[in-house]
């Protein structure tokens, strides 16, 4: 039979209010989570909570120890901090915090679901995203497919006032970066491009 671990049961009857919670070892200890979504670590027999508004909140008042984790050798600090002696003898403000570190959870797990907009990617803003919808390229793998050129251009083509610097933006959503980090070979080939662009030497 396999032995229960009594910080995972401690926590399981104080919080059973949030639903079913799991147990799986994760860094050594074991991860806490409801419908499969993670809200708390357990390390070195102590429970800690995934940060939260309302846990920075309390822990402006109650001081909080992160979570150090070592990888290689070095100390990597996570984003959960531990559930002292004062908020284990406080069910209520324990209950309250872990339904905060829970729904925190759950939003970040939705947005990693959500399909990534135009407007998301780097350099794109809404503007920028709608001017992209009236030239036909209404989704980030439509733009990733016509590649940053040929956006330009279709973009050129309903807006004159379109210059290098949305060149630049559009390659850079598509590498994943900010425009101002592409490397000047990119920088320089995309510059030659545009200027035969300009001398109406492309289509």
């Amino acid at each position: 039979m396999k032995k229960k671990h009594p910080i995972v049961e401690q926590s399981r009857n104080r919080l059973a209010a949030l639903g079913h919670i799991e147990a799986r070892t994760q860094f050594g200890g074991y991860a806490l989570a409801v419908e499969k979504v993670v809200f708390a670590l357990i390390s070195d027999d102590a429970l800690y909570l995934r940060a939260s508004e309302a846990l920075r909140q309390y822990a402006t008042r109650q001081p909080m120890q992160p979570l150090l984790f070592r990888k290689r050798g070095t100390a990597v600090c996570l984003d959960y901090y531990r559930v002292d002696d004062t908020l284990w003898s406080d069910p209520d403000q324990l209950l309250s915090l872990s339904a905060a570190s829970l729904r925190t959870a759950r939003q970040a797990s939705q947005a990693r679901q959500r399909p990534l907009r135009l407007k998301d990617l780097p350099n794109l803003s809404l503007r920028m995203e709608l001017l992209l919808h009236e030239a036909g390229v209404r989704s980030v793998q439509h733009l990733m497919e016509l590649g940053s050129k040929r956006c330009w251009l279709r973009l050129r083509a309903i807006n004159q006032h379109i210059g290098f610097k949305t060149l630049l933006a559009l390659e850079g959503a598509i590498k994943g970066r900010h425009e101002a980090a592409l490397p000047l070979t990119v920088r320089a080939e995309l510059n030659a491009w545009y200027q035969e662009a300009l001398k109406g030497g492309l289509s």
